[in-house]
């Protein structure tokens, strides 16, 4: 019925709009014809039109001022502070400010007086207001009939202290100026759209009239699934790393312990990261047992990836022992290390944690690699927490990318050499590294790009070497090197879409069509 009915008011317009033009040999303006036509309705009348070339338009879009309720009176009736000289006036001895609202009503007299006073119409005389000004011109009244009749008013700034005061609010206006076509005419001819046998029988289709073809059309956008732009570059990262021969570690365990968080990575206990401040605490269960295997059905990647000849030449991980070499070094140094010297709290250790980065789990899988040590390659991209402040750049949880290399000779040349080769797959050629510190690295490194975009070196990332007082607990033999190194996930997800706050990246201020409409990324492009 809707339908219907839309058609039969496009009709009807039509034979309007062929009537005004031909009455005239220029433009003409579709507010001048039709000012109370809804512009959705002029809009598929001329649409129809133009597809028959007998009309061609233009949509010109400008913005109207339009009075408020509140305005619409002030324009009939005069502004508060005409209201207020015009009740003080008339009390030839004064008018008591505590009588002015019931003179002029509580609104008039709150808003009017101050105006009023401010203009120089009135004056206070103790508790009495006295007219000062024999004549005055209502200026708020005058600007708002002029917008009334116009829509508009000359002086931009009278404009911005009209809306200030809710008497104005623009309004987007969309109107239309049409001229003849080529194909002009009195007269909308019925264009026939289909060729039926009807027509082939009766021979009408020699003279029926056809609607030409538009190959320019757009189909109808099909509905579809769309990946997050996280999820874009989250593959090509993968890629990048299964190209260069990484095995993807298992990161399904968003709770950790405190052992595994921090004491197996060296990191003392009195750290401030380990404050609750830093780190998201679990409160129910608010402890785990001591680090143990996990039951066979759940084994690690590693393991099972292991040939069978590989695997009965593993020896078999002791997690007590490997407990009692963590606290050890912490305690009282061992493997060449003096420690950290303090009393070793075991009940801090087993505190559940939301994990605070992904190295968690590098050290999991570096242990297990103490089986049947190896040249390794491991990489994870996955979620991590942190109990920070939430702005434009930061948020409480956040995807962190941490590869780990362990081989045997490595040095700190090898490193930086890696970092160049696997940033520049990334699309980023010009590097620069600062050293920096980090409890579980000797030596580490701030890795900085060149942004060319900004015109300016951003900090890309984080880079060492895993210290020995962290792998020699493992088992790992003394002369294994591990390099280790992570970004965020969000920064270059960021910078290729062009986001500068990343809430409109990551959670539920996202809007579902950027989600939807995004390119594909490929992060060696620009």
């Amino acid at each position: 019925m809707t339908s219907f009915k839309a058609s039969t008011m496009a009709t009807d317009l039509t034979a309007r709009f062929l009537d005004a033009l031909s009455q005239s040999d220029g433009p003409i303006l579709s507010t001048d014809v039709f000012p109370s036509k809804p512009s959705t309705e002029i809009k598929s009348a001329l649409d129809r039109l133009k597809s028959r070339e007998m009309v061609i338009y233009e949509a010109i879009d400008k913005e109207e001022a339009i009075l408020t309720e509140e305005a619409e009176g002030v324009a009939a009736n005069g502004s508060p502070e005409a209201k207020v000289f015009e009740a003080v006036q008339t009390a030839l001895q004064g008018l008591k400010i505590t009588d002015l609202p019931k003179a002029v009503g509580k609104e008039n007299a709150s808003i009017g007086q101050g105006k009023a006073l401010k203009a120089g119409w009135i004056i206070k005389d103790k508790d009495l207001l006295r007219a000062k000004a024999k004549l005055i011109t209502d200026t708020t009244r005058e600007q708002l009939q002029t917008i009334q009749n116009t829509r508009t008013f000359p002086d931009p700034k009278v404009l911005s202290d009209l809306k200030k005061r809710k008497l104005v609010k623009m309004q987007k206006v969309i109107s239309y100026k049409f001229s003849k076509g080529p194909k002009f005419a009195k007269e909308l001819f019925k264009e026939e759209t289909d060729l039926t046998a009807d027509m082939l029988a009766s021979g009408t289709w020699s003279t029926a009239k056809f609607k030409p073809y538009n190959f320019k059309s757009m189909g109808a956008p099909a509905m579809s699934g769309a990946l997050h732009p996280l999820n874009k570059v989250r593959h090509e990262f993968r890629q990048i790393f299964f190209e260069m021969g990484f095995e993807e570690m298992p990161t399904n365990r968003y709770v950790e312990t405190g052992f595994w968080n921090f004491d197996a990575l060296f990191v003392p206990q009195q750290h401030p990261a380990r404050d609750q401040q830093d780190t998201f605490f679990i409160s129910d269960p608010p402890y785990a047992d001591t680090p143990r295997a996990d039951p066979q059905e759940t084994q690690h990647l590693p393991n099972r990836s292991l040939s069978e000849s590989t695997a009965n030449k593993a020896s078999t991980l002791d997690y007590t022992q490997y407990w009692n070499n963590v606290k050890e070094v912490h305690q009282n140094g061992k493997y060449g290390s003096i420690g950290y010297r303090y009393p070793y709290s075991e009940h801090e250790s087993l505190k559940l944690v939301l994990r605070t980065h992904t190295t968690a789990i590098s050290t999991y899988m570096l242990h297990k690699l103490a089986a049947n040590p190896r040249p390794t390659r491991y990489f994870s991209i996955d979620r991590v927490f942190r109990n920070e402040s939430v702005d434009a750049t930061h948020l409480a949880e956040f995807h962190q990318v941490e590869g780990v290399i362990a081989d045997y000779g490595l040095t700190l040349g090898g490193l930086i050499g890696f970092m160049e080769v696997f940033f520049a797959k990334m699309g980023i050629h010009k590097l620069r590294f600062k050293p920096a510190y980090n409890p579980y690295t000797e030596p580490s490194m701030e890795i900085f790009g060149f942004h060319e975009g900004l015109d300016k070196w951003v900090e890309i990332g984080n880079s060492g070497m895993f210290r020995p007082e962290m792998l020699e607990p493992m088992g790992l033999p003394k002369d294994m090197r591990v390099y280790g190194w992570g970004l965020s996930l969000e920064r270059p997800t960021m910078i290729k879409y062009a986001v500068k706050n990343i809430r409109e990246l990551l959670g539920h201020k996202v809007d579902l069509n950027f989600v939807e409409s995004n390119p594909a990324v490929r992060l060696e492009k620009d």
